[in-house]
């Protein structure tokens, strides 16, 4: 394949979610590991340099306001109709919180990289 060729017809959230290279989507993303969020230096299917990738906080940061739009108004919805004691909303809405946040931060993260190498294809020569 060539240096900066466009994308399969795969979408680029279905290749998101799947962790996949942005240029061939077959090769995996990250280094192996559930929680390793190491991108691999370079793709095992179509050799594209994956140590050139920056997202920098922007996951995060998507996260931050994303499930905090979410969640309070969850939790204050929970707090209106049950009325638990307060310790069952530290443990049950941080549970929630953090699963939600390990559980999308790769496939965000995977997002914004695979983003990154559709709009600005000058950053990946």
């Amino acid at each position: 394949m060539t240096e900066n060729a466009p994308l399969p017809d795969v979408s680029i959230i279905r290749q998101a979610f799947a962790c996949k290279c942005p240029r061939c989507g077959q090769g995996d993303l990250y280094q192996p590991g559930f929680m390793n969020m190491n991108l691999r230096m370079e793709c095992s299917s179509c050799g594209l340099k994956l140590s050139q990738a920056d997202s920098a906080d922007g996951p995060a940061v998507f996260l931050i306001f994303i499930l905090g739009f979410l969640l309070v108004p969850a939790a204050l919805g929970f707090e209106w109709l049950v009325h638990p004691p307060l310790w069952v909303h530290a443990v049950l809405w941080g549970i929630v919180a953090l699963g939600l946040t390990l559980g999308s931060l790769k496939p965000l993260k995977a997002y914004i990289i695979a983003l990154q190498f559709k709009h600005r294809p000058g950053d990946w020569q």
